[in-house]
């Protein structure tokens, strides 16, 4: 695609009975996957499910039509296991609000990891079809997401992120003040208010003594993954509290990790409220993230003196 847009070439232009003209725009993935797939060329038509010989003369040699199908069902068939490897839990299911899908993308810096979805427009390199939000974080729409669901759903068996999204979620369409997601059964459509933080928004954070005032809140990515995970804490604790044979071991076992992990997002369940609202709504200071907020001793006093926060 790169190619074809250094060398100017784009799609067909076509007038429409009204007057107005489509096309001309620069070849995507997909229009590109239909030119090439496209029997015509091969002197054949498609036709209700069946490829029929056509009238038409072939242009292209049969063999090289042939490595060219083959080579783009590779490609889809490696696409399909990236996406089920992915950690993405939205992959496929993610839209701008003009109708570009969103794919996963991330960027480290140093060790650390961070996740995004990017909008496929920025990707394609045509940025002026990207929808309102281009690039949204991936962990807080995820837990946004699957928080809803699970809300609306209450499912009375447990089941994992991943299979909860697979199963009832067929659509997420991020807007610049809410998200829009399609569900698989009616009602089929659930909206929750969002709207994506801005990189370098000034907010009123909660300093720890000696800290200056100048001190850096917790980064967007740092907030997003933590309130996930105290999600997953409050929820993991509501099963062993339900489920008289649930505990650590059966849901580590389910969520394929260890079940000091799952002890240790329990415990976020036991932050003081106060500490959790800072937290949503991104007031901790740079630092208190995930590795900091766990295992903290119940009494909600105590928790602020090992922070070194002042006390609420």
């Amino acid at each position: 695609m790169v190619d074809l847009r250094k060398r100017g070439i784009v799609t067909k232009i076509r007038t429409l009975k009204t007057g107005e003209t489509v096309g001309g725009i620069p070849f995507t993935r997909g229009s590109l996957a239909h030119l090439l797939r496209n029997r015509f060329y091969v002197g054949e038509v498609a036709f209700k499910g069946e490829v029929l010989k056509g009238e038409q003369s072939a242009i292209l040699d049969q063999d090289l039509f042939e490595a060219v199908q083959a080579k783009l069902d590779q490609q889809v068939n490696n696409h399909k296991a990236t996406w089920t490897k992915s950690e993405g839990l939205l992959i496929g299911r993610l839209f701008d609000d003009r109708g570009n899908r969103m794919s996963p993308s991330h960027a480290r810096k140093g060790n650390v990891k961070y996740r995004y979805y990017v909008s496929a427009a920025l990707l394609q390199g045509t940025g002026s079809r990207a929808g309102s939000v281009r690039r949204v974080p991936a962990t807080e729409i995820e837990g946004l997401v699957i928080k809803l669901v699970r809300d609306h759903l209450k499912p009375s068996e447990p089941i994992d992120d991943r299979c909860l999204i697979d199963t009832h979620v067929s659509r997420v369409e991020v807007q610049p003040d809410q998200l829009v997601i399609q569900l698989a059964e009616p009602p089929n459509t659930l909206a929750v208010p969002w709207r994506k933080i801005p990189a370098r928004r000034r907010r009123e954070i909660l300093l720890p003594a000696g800290i200056p005032e100048h001190a850096r809140p917790i980064r967007s990515e740092t907030r997003a993954t933590l309130v996930a995970a105290i999600a997953r804490g409050r929820r993991w604790l509501d099963q062993l509290i339900a489920d008289p044979t649930a505990s650590a071991d059966s849901i580590a076992k389910r969520e394929r990790c260890s079940a000091r992990k799952i002890n240790m997002t329990i415990s976020l369940a036991f932050l003081a409220p106060d500490l959790v609202k800072a937290a949503i709504d991104g007031r901790l200071p740079y630092g208190m993230g995930v590795a900091r907020l766990t295992d903290l001793p119940a009494e909600w006093s105590r928790q602020y003196q090992m922070l070194g926060l002042p006390a609420q």
